[in-house]
């Protein structure tokens, strides 16, 4: 749920992203059917992303969006383009790729109909004269991004004895396993020595 922008400890201390995603709803204004549109190259605010892939912090996004004045609030529609950089999850080889996601999102105005029967957390809300997008944009984001990001299709990961990557070994590549219950009879085990007497 977005803070209000005027009164937030947030909005006091916000970043050059956290800025470059606020719109000023004035050019807009409320006339229904009123509609802009807009394209943007932002920053990407830190955090935009998992343990294993995101958006590097600074990064710039591709913001194409239009804002629409409607009965309840602005609609939001548009496009997020995004470079990604994170890690295989099979073989951990470091991967890059871009993400496009597609956003809608209705931001209703103070005291509408929206606003007064929805909860808190279930709608973003007009604060003022100002649209904060990132809550938006990180969600659409961080929802999108792959839960298993793979180098490509086919990786066959790491060889779970050795950890070396399998693309790199040969085909016949193999460990020789012994069941720990039968470790200790190893010692007992005759050598080639004993074998030929």
């Amino acid at each position: 749920m977005p803070e209000p922008l005027s009164s937030s400890p947030r909005a006091r201390h916000r970043s050059a992203a956290s800025d470059a995603l606020v719109f000023d709803l004035r050019e807009l204004g409320r006339r229904p059917g009123a509609l802009r549109e807009y394209q943007r190259f932002v920053p990407a605010p830190a955090g935009l992303g998992t343990e294993v892939i995101g958006v590097p912090d600074g990064a710039m996004l591709d913001l194409q969006v239009r804002l629409e004045s409607v009965t309840e609030g602005v609609l939001v529609t548009g496009t997020v383009t995004a470079p990604l950089a994170g890690q295989c999850a099979r073989c951990l080889d470091p991967l890059t790729d871009q993400l496009r996601v597609e956003v809608c999102e209705l931001f209703a105005y103070r005291a509408s109909t929206t606003d007064t029967t929805t909860e808190l957390d279930e709608v973003f809300r007009v604060e003022g004269d100002l649209l904060d997008l990132e809550p938006l944009v990180r969600d659409a984001v961080v929802l999108a991004l792959p839960w298993t990001p793979l180098c490509r299709p086919d990786c066959t990961g790491l060889c779970p004895q050795c950890g070396q990557r399998l693309d790199d070994l040969p085909a016949d590549h193999s460990h020789d396993l012994l069941d720990p219950r039968w470790a200790a009879l190893a010692a007992f085990r005759p050598t080639n020595n004993d074998e030929s007497e």
